[in-house]
Formats: structure tokens, C-alpha cells, sequence
């Protein structure tokens, strides 16, 4: 018994070192690559054209994805400037796309346009990548406060990359729902619009129906009218 909780101790013992090294070593891996996205969405009225800023930093990269999500034709006029001014991609009466972006330090522009339509307002859902804005830190700075890591089987290193995968592929897997939810709402909006057409031109229909067979009514009955005047 006495030996047993000898081995309990010193497991609990190993297992404290384990979780304080670990949790002293939290922040550094919010330091290490990981993908930023941020989504928005906006009403872009008829005649209008507005444009966004995102400051980069050199060698990252930059992926803009954008749907139209409700308005007549569900298309829009999509540009991208680089910090020199210079144009880096353009759509023209698009639904949605995808651009990915090598950037160099310095602000880039992106524009959604809708001046071509002077009645409908557009929807317009967008989300931005952003890969590889790490600080200045040196990610290899945390290893100058680690010791002692050989009594463990499990390296530290090995942890911080398995960790870095799950909040990589968890950091995916919110962009895909992000953007079925976009898929979804632009669906829907089409389904609404939908059925207020079917349900308008049904009405349309019925009143011209009851029209017609009033004019038929009115006819067949002319005919058979005697408008012979009758002398006594």
C-alpha cells in the first residue's frame, strides 16, 4: 500500500511539471502562423460604389471571398488594388469569387461596384484570409525557458504542433461554416424572391381569367338576344 502511493506521488509530481511547463508556454503559441479571416456584411445601394483597406505586411497572404447574397441579378463589379495603386484583379458582374493575394507591405484596396444598377441594392457578403502576420517575436524564443522536457515521453514540440493542427483545422472548419451560411442565406433570398414572383403572377392570371370569362359571358348571351323590336 505504502508502495502504491509512493507511485501515486511521484505521478502526480510528473504530471505538475507537465501541465505548469505547459501553461506557462500558452502564449507562444498565439505566436506561432496561424490564419486570421474576419467576415462582413453590407447593403450596397444602387449607384454606389464602396471600398475597403487591409494593411498587410510583406511575404503574407491574402485570400478575399465574396458572395452577393440578394439583389436583382445578384451580381457586382469587384476590384483589387494593390498599395502602388496598381490593379491586381477585377470581376465584372459577378455573383462571388476567390483571390488570393502574395503581399507586399503596405495597404490594399478592394471595391465592390454597383453603379451599372440604378434601382436594385445589392447584399454583399465578403471574408478575408489573412496568412502568415506574425510579429517580429522569433517563434524559437520560448525554447531558451524550457527545461527539463527529457523526463517526459512526449516532447513539448510535439504538443505545440499537435495543437497548432487542431486549431488550424478548427480555424477551417469555422470558415467553411461561415461560408455555408452565406450559401444558405443567398438561397434563401432567392427562394422569397421566388415564391413573391409565383405568387404575383398568379394573381395576375386569376384576375385575367376572371376577365376573359366575363367577356365570354357577355358574348354568348349577345347572341342569343332578340333585339327585334315587337309591335302591338
Amino acid at each position: 500500500m505504502a508502495l502504491t502511493m509512493k507511485m501515486v506521488r511521484a505521478f502526480l509530481c510528473v504530471l505538475s511539471v507537465f501541465v505548469s511547463l505547459v501553461s506557462e508556454r500558452l502564449v507562444v503559441l498565439a505566436a506561432f502562423s496561424q490564419s486570421i479571416d474576419s467576415d462582413f456584411t453590407f447593403t450596397l445601394p444602387a449607384g454606389r460604389k464602396e471600398c475597403f483597406y487591409q494593411t498587410m505586411k510583406k511575404d503574407a497572404s491574402l485570400e478575399i471571398e465574396y458572395q452577393v447574397l440578394d439583389g436583382a441579378g445578384l451580381d457586382v463589379d469587384f476590384t483589387v488594388f494593390s498599395p502602388l495603386g496598381q490593379l491586381l484583379f477585377s470581376d465584372y458582374h459577378k455573383s462571388d469569387g476567390v483571390h488570393t493575394i502574395d503581399t507586399e507591405e503596405g495597404d490594399y484596396m478592394f471595391c465592390f461596384d454597383n453603379t451599372f444598377s440604378s434601382v436594385s441594392e445589392k447584399l454583399i457578403f465578403f471574408e478575408l484570409i489573412l496568412d502568415n502576420m506574425d510579429t517580429d517575436e522569433d517563434p524559437d524564443d520560448w525554447k531558451e525557458y524550457v527545461h527539463g522536457t527529457d523526463i517526459l515521453d512526449m516532447k513539448l514540440e510535439d504538443i505545440m504542433d499537435t495543437i497548432n493542427n487542431v486549431k488550424a483545422r478548427l480555424g477551417k472548419s469555422s470558415q467553411i461554416q461561415t461560408l455555408l451560411r452565406a450559401f444558405e442565406a443567398r438561397d434563401r433570398n432567392i427562394q422569397e424572391s421566388n415564391f413573391e414572383r409565383v405568387n404575383f403572377w398568379s394573381v395576375v392570371n386569376l384576375i385575367a381569367m376572371v376577365l376573359v370569362s366575363g367577356v365570354q359571358v357577355y358574348l354568348v348571351r349577345s347572341l342569343f338576344e332578340d333585339k327585334r323590336k315587337i309591335r302591338t
